[in-house]
C-alpha cells in the first residue's frame, strides 16, 4: 500500500506545474497579435495615391461637376482603363522581334505584355489562325495613373514636331485613341539596346457618355488635345 501512495504523488505535483506554463505562454501572445494589427492599420492609412488620381479627386471632379451641372459624384466621368497594343508584321518569321517587342511594352507599362494571335486564316498576308501578330497590354488602377502621368508630361513632349493631338479621334462613346509611332520617345527604353523602331497605339476608355464629357475630362488631365474651334452659335450666346 505505501508504494502505491508513492507512485500518486508525482502525478499530482505534475498537473498545475503544466496549467501555469500555458498560462504564460499566452499572454505574450496577446500582446503581439494587438501589435500587429496596429501595424496594419498604420500602414493602412498611409498607402501611395498617384498624383494624377489625387488631382481627380481634388481638383476635375468639382471642374466637370461646375461645367456640366452633375448633381451626383457618381455621375462625374473618369478614365476607366487604358491599352496599349503594338503590332508586329514579321513576328512569324522573327521570333526574336516579338521577343523585343513584348520585352520593350512591359517596360513601358510596368505590366507584363500579352502576345497576340491572327483570329482567322489570311491569304494575302500568308497568315495562318493563331500565328502571333503583336502584343498588347491593359492597364488599370494606380498603373494606370502613372502611365497616363508619364505618358503626358514626358512622352509626348519628346515626339518630333509634337502639334498637340487631334480632337476628332473619339469614337462617339468616350473612348480616345491615338498613335505613337516610335517607342524610343518613353524614357524606359535605351536608344542603344532596340532592335527596330516601333509603332504602337493607345486607346483611353472612360465612362463619358459623349465625346466632348471626355474631351474636357482628357483636358483636365492636361492631355495635349487642339482646341475644338468655338461654334458661332456659342459666340452669339456669350456675346
Amino acid at each position: 500500500m505505501a508504494k502505491k501512495e508513492t507512485n500518486e504523488k508525482p502525478k499530482e505535483q505534475k498537473k498545475p506545474a503544466v496549467k501555469k506554463s500555458t498560462a504564460k505562454k499566452t499572454a505574450p501572445k496577446k500582446a503581439a497579435d494587438k501589435k500587429k494589427s496596429t501595424i496594419k492599420r498604420a500602414v493602412k492609412k498611409e498607402t501611395y495615391v498617384p498624383n494624377l488620381k489625387k488631382q481627380y479627386k481634388e481638383s476635375i471632379v468639382p471642374a466637370l461637376k461646375k461645367r456640366f451641372g452633375y448633381r451626383n459624384v457618381m455621375e462625374v466621368p473618369h478614365i476607366s482603363v487604358i491599352s496599349i497594343n503594338m503590332g508586329i508584321g514579321d513576328a512569324k518569321t522573327n521570333p526574336k522581334a516579338l521577343e523585343n517587342a513584348v520585352e520593350e511594352l512591359s517596360l513601358i507599362t510596368g505590366q507584363k505584355a500579352v502576345v497576340t494571335r491572327s483570329r482567322k486564316d489570311i491569304s494575302n498576308f500568308k497568315i495562318r489562325k493563331g500565328f502571333p501578330v503583336g502584343c498588347k497590354v491593359t492597364i488599370r488602377g494606380n498603373r494606370m495613373y502613372e502611365f497616363l502621368e508619364r505618358l503626358i508630361s514626358i512622352a509626348l513632349p519628346r515626339t518630333r514636331d509634337f502639334n498637340g493631338l487631334s480632337f476628332k479621334s473619339f469614337d462617339r462613346k468616350g473612348n480616345y485613341s491615338f498613335g505613337v509611332i516610335e517607342q524610343i520617345v518613353f524614357t524606359e527604353i535605351d536608344y542603344d539596346k532596340i532592335d527596330a523602331i516601333r509603332g504602337m497605339d493607345v486607346t483611353i476608355a472612360t465612362s463619358a457618355n459623349s465625346d466632348d464629357e471626355a474631351y474636357w475630362l482628357l483636358k483636365e488631365f492636361g492631355f495635349p488635345l487642339r482646341e475644338k474651334p468655338v461654334k458661332q452659335e456659342e459666340v452669339a450666346e456669350a456675346a
